[in-house]
C-alpha cells in the first residue's frame, strides 16, 4: 500500500502490518514525517508529555547490558552510590514540578530494587505527595515482584518504566544476565497491579530495521502508554563504544514508523539528544510528542529552560499524558 493509504488506514482505526511498517522506512522522507505528524495530531492533538529523571541509585549493576555505563561488567567510569536519601529526592522532585515538569521518575541501577529500597521509595513518594499531590511519580526499578508493584502503587507510584531495549531476537546480543521474557513479565505484573507502563528501547545498538519494528509491535501488543526512543550515545568503556552515532534522518524515520504502529502513545525522545541536531527538535515534527528533559543517567541532555522554550515555540501544551 502507498504511504497515503497506510496513513488513512491508521487514521480510520486500522493497523499497519509488520511488512508495511518495514516498507515505510523506504518512503519519501518528508512525506513520511508529514504523515506521522498527521497521525500524531489526530490522536494526541497538541499534548506534549514532559518528564525528568533522577539517578536515584547508581553504578555496580550486576547485569551485563553492553550499552550501559553502570554495568559492573563494563569499564566505564561512573559515580557509585546506594539509594539517595529522601530529602534529596523530594527536594529535586518538588523543584522540577514547580518549574513546570509534571512527571518525575526515580531510576535505579540494578536487576531489581530490594525490599528495603522499595519501602524507602514508598516513603519518598508519600513525602513528595504530602507537599505536591499532583506530581506524577514514576519508577524504573528493574524486575520488581508483583507484591512490590502493589506496594508501590498503594504508595502513589503511578507509572513503571522498563525498557524492552530491542526486539526479542536481538536482545540476547546485548544482554544475557536476564531475559526478554522476564522484562515482559515485569511489565505485565505492573499492569496487573494497576500501574501505567513506560517502555521503549535504544536504537543504534547494531540492530536492523526489522528489530526496531518488532520492538514497536511488541510495545503495541503490551498497550504501553509511553514509548521512550533512546539513541545510543556510545560510552567509552562499554562494548559498544565504537558504534556509529545515528544521523538525524534515520532517527526521524524511526520515530515516524513508531507513530504509525503506536498512533495513540506518547512517543518520548530520551537518551542521545546531546548528539542530535537542535537537541532533536525535528523529531517533534516527525511524530514524537514527549521528552525527558534535563540530564540523563550518565550523559548530558537538554536543559529544562531550552525544552520549555522549544515546546512553547512549537505550539504544544505540556501535560502528563
Amino acid at each position: 500500500m502507498h504511504l497515503e493509504d497506510l496513513k488513512n488506514k491508521v487514521l480510520e482505526g486500522g493497523q499497519v502490518s509488520r511488512q508495511e511498517a518495514i516498507d515505510l522506512y523506504k518512503e519519501d522522507y518528508e512525506e513520511l514525517r508529514a504523515a506521522a505528524e498527521e497521525i500524531r495530531k489526530h490522536f494526541c492533538q497538541d499534548q506534549f508529555d514532559m518528564c525528568t529523571i533522577i539517578n536515584a541509585k547508581s553504578g555496580h549493576c550486576p547485569e551485563n547490558c553492553k550499552f550501559c555505563a553502570q554495568s559492573a561488567h563494563n569499564q566505564a567510569k561512573v559515580e557509585v552510590y546506594s539509594l539517595l536519601d529522601k530529602d534529596t529526592i523530594v527536594e529535586d522532585a518538588i523543584e522540577k514540578y514547580r518549574r513546570g515538569v509534571p512527571r518525575y521518575s526515580l531510576v535505579s541501577a540494578g536487576k531489581s530494587l530490594t525490599e528495603e529500597d522499595i519501602d524507602k521509595v514508598c516513603e519518598i513518594v508519600e513525602a513528595i505527595h504530602a507537599i505536591e499531590p499532583d506530581v506524577k511519580v514514576c519508577l524504573s526499578g528493574g524486575l520488581i515482584s508483583p507484591e512490590g508493584f502493589k506496594k508501590l502503587k498503594a504508595a502513589g507510584v503511578r507509572r513503571i518504566h522498563n525498557n524492552l531495549e530491542s526486539s526479542e531476537n536481538f536482545f540476547k546480543e546485548i544482554c544475557t544476565t536476564h531475559s526478554y521474557d522476564q522484562k515482559i513479565q515485569a511489565i505485565q505484573d505492573a499492569k496487573e497491579a494497576g500501574m501505567e507502563v513506560c517502555s521503549g528501547g535504544i536504537i543504534g545498538l547494531g540492530e536492523g530495521i526489522e528489530d526496531r519494528v518488532d520492538m514497536f509491535f511488541r510495545l503495541r501488543d503490551l498497550e504501553v502508554a509511553s514509548i521512550p526512543v533512546n539513541v545510543l550515545n556510545p560510552v567509552k568503556g562499554t562494548p559498544l563504544e565504537d558504534n556509529r552515532i545515528l544521523d538525524q534522518e534515520e532517527i526521524n524515520r524511526t520515530v515516524a514508523v513508531c507513530r504509525f504502529i503506536n498512533p495513540k502513545a506518547a512517543i518520548r525522545l530520551a537518551g542521545g539528544r546531546a548528539n542530535m541536531e537542535e537537541l532533536g527538535k525535528s523529531c517533534f515534527r516527525s511524530g514524537a510528542n514527549a521528552a525527558i528533559t534535563g540530564d540523563m543517567l550518565t550523559t548530558h541532555g537538554a536543559s529544562l529552560e531550552d525544552d520549555m522554550e522549544m515546546v512553547k515555540e512549537m505550539d504544544y501544551n505540556i501535560c502528563a499524558m
